[in-house]
């Protein structure tokens, strides 16, 4: 099988070993690095053929055929510009770091195909100024929370806090709490969730447990239980995409209102909420360039708080 290649380059070769009886698009998904969802993509556009025949996404591979790939070049990074973003709190600032309490509905950096308030264009319309090491639309950005999770956020504005950041988010020597509101009682009520993760084979954009992705641990305990619902203290040891969200679904108990993995949308009805109940409050770290322990908390936002009182009342 052949490695990963650069995208824009037009590539011909015998189907290699080990995809043959494969669809065509988990096929090349596996060669070049890609989602599955975006070699479907490449095989619609007709940069696929198989014998000099144009290929379909459900095509099988077979031995023998010659296979051609042309990998279009990717799409430009967007631009970070300074736009205020509503919402967006500055819990800490100093010379090296900046900590932040991101809204709902807001993005860590700019991506291709989102439009919405990013934290970077944020703290640039503050004046902020943030390490420049890395892609240019991710400055000072060390670690990321999804689009719909609330909470604290650490990003680096000089170059010496970049590099210690992001060394110790990788050796997982960063404290990061969350809190969650999932559906049913978890067995035990507190436990480890030890399940590598990685892309779901649908190619939908979701990741669940995969036999042979990346090794993900998050340790839960039950802080309070309602008669639908546990509110549920998290702590990670690895940062995959969307961990806590596919990790709980995994148990099934999905967080509430994330419909993206099976919530039950009734439930988030009526407790009034339009997004996971998924909470970044608590976040920990040695100060990266003068030393010592220093620690944020963020309290719920107005919809999940609203949502736990509709769980007391009842």
């Amino acid at each position: 099988m052949t490695g990963p290649t650069r995208t824009g380059d037009h590539r011909g070769m015998p189907v290699p070993d080990g995809v043959e009886g494969e669809r065509i698009d988990a096929a090349i998904a596996r060669m070049f690095g890609l989602s599955r969802t975006r070699a479907a993509e490449i095989i619609a556009e007709g940069n696929v053929t198989v014998d000099g025949s144009t290929a379909a996404k459900s095509d099988r591979l077979e031995a023998g055929t010659w296979l051609e790939v042309t990998l279009p070049p990717p799409p430009e990074a967007p631009t970070a510009r300074p736009e205020p973003v509503p919402g967006l709190t500055v819990v800490h600032e100093d010379a090296d770091i900046v900590v932040v309490d991101k809204p709902v509905g807001v993005v860590a950096h700019p991506t291709v195909g989102w439009t919405g308030h990013t934290v970077l264009q944020g703290l640039l319309a503050s004046g902020v100024e943030l390490a420049t090491s890395g892609a240019a639309e991710r400055q000072g950005i060390v670690h990321r929370l999804d689009a719909n999770t609330t909470g604290l956020m650490v990003l680096a504005k000089s170059e010496a806090a970049y590099s210690v950041l992001k060394r110790a988010f990788k050796e997982r020597v960063v404290d990061k709490v969350y809190h969650s509101l999932v559906q049913g009682h978890p067995d035990p009520l507190r436990g480890t969730i030890d399940a590598p993760i990685d892309r779901h084979p649908a190619g939908d954009g979701r990741w669940a447990v995969v036999a042979g992705g990346r090794p993900s641990v998050t340790h839960y305990d039950t802080v309070e239980a309602f008669r639908a619902a546990s509110l549920l203290e998290i702590k990670l040891e690895t940062g995959r995409t969307h961990q806590i969200r596919v990790h709980m679904a995994a148990l099934h108990h999905p967080c509430v209102g994330d419909h993206l993995y099976g919530a039950d949308p009734m439930l988030a009805e009526r407790l009034g909420i339009g997004r996971q109940w998924l909470h970044a409050v608590r976040l920990g770290f040695e100060h990266p360039t003068r030393g010592g322990r220093v620690e944020f908390e963020s309290p719920y936002p107005a919809d999940l708080e609203a949502a736990l009182e509709r769980l007391r009342e009842d």
